[in-house]
């Protein structure tokens, strides 16, 4: 399926940088939607940063930035926002019932053919196409953060999901610049959640339990495991509330207790030391030298 226009639906810390790839990689014409004006004008200040960014460094040119920026269509409209386009891409917060609720209203507006993508991280996709009235057109599109710079994208199955809806969106990627790996059979956490939340949540035991520094766990990761950035680094850019929200999804779908947040993130949710996000986590973000 050839896609021309794209919705993006959210525009917080995913959907804003989801937006400015599909403008400025994909080259697609984006409509960029959320609930508040204030989501929206934060959106697109970050966007204008990023870009300046690229710029900057030389990987943009002016001229290039400001016609991803011409690519770009914030609207508060939902019905706006996903009527005449090819491919929607949910991007709103980690929470079953608020994603169903979406996409129960995208399904009423979106044209037959287009296909819906959910940038969920943990939550059921055959649950999520349940909700749609197109559940063989819909997938998992599983970007990471932050989605200008992170290559990964997973491309989830659902139970219905058709053959062609995968092979779409796998072009998609690949035109996004995206590595794309599918995931075959809908898990809790798909492949690389399942993997990292026990990793990082056994980082935030050793630092509960005083074993070390939050930075010497960071560097110990970092020097001996060859991490890019350590784990609760990572998980101050992921956002305290974002990895409790992803650990009980996958807990409360596979039974298993090894997925259980450590009480210090219940702690830290409740305090609003979201990370970097709120200005503190693990480190203090409203440091320069962070």
């Amino acid at each position: 399926m050839e896609v021309k226009r794209v919705a993006v639906i959210g525009a917080g810390l995913m959907g804003h940088g989801i937006t400015q790839v599909c403008a400025q990689v994909g080259k697609y014409e984006v409509n960029m939607q959320d609930i508040e004006e204030r989501f929206i004008d934060n959106g697109m200040k970050m966007i204008n940063e990023s870009l300046k960014r690229f710029v900057n460094k030389g990987i943009l040119t002016a001229k290039e930035s400001e016609e991803a920026l011409g690519r770009i269509h914030p609207t508060l409209d939902l019905k706006e926002a996903v009527q005449n386009v090819d491919l929607i891409i949910e991007a709103v917060t980690e929470n079953p019932i608020i994603k169903k609720a979406v996409l129960a209203e995208v399904g009423r507006y979106a044209s037959t053919h287009a296909i819906v993508a959910s940038n969920t991280s943990s939550i059921s996709i055959t649950d999520i196409g349940a909700a749609t009235d197109r559940p063989e057109k819909t997938c998992g599109m599983h970007f990471f953060n932050p989605p200008q710079l992170m290559r990964l994208v997973e491309i989830i199955r659902g139970l219905k999901t058709s053959d062609a809806t995968i092979d779409s969106v796998k072009q998609i990627s690949i035109k996004l610049g995206k590595e794309p790996v599918i995931v075959r059979k809908d898990t809790p956490g798909f492949i690389v959640n399942r993997t990292l939340i026990p990793t990082i949540n056994e980082a935030v035991y050793l630092a509960a339990e005083g074993v070390a520094e939050p930075e010497d766990i960071d560097k110990a990761c970092e020097l001996g495991l060859n991490w890019p950035m350590g784990p609760l680094k990572l998980l101050d850019y992921i956002g305290i509330d974002t990895f409790v929200s992803i650990t009980e999804v996958i807990m409360t779908e596979t039974g298993d207790q090894k997925f259980r947040p450590n009480n210090l993130l219940k702690q830290m949710q409740q305090a609003n030391l979201l990370g970097r996000k709120s200005g503190r986590g693990f480190y203090d973000w409203t440091r320069k030298d962070q």
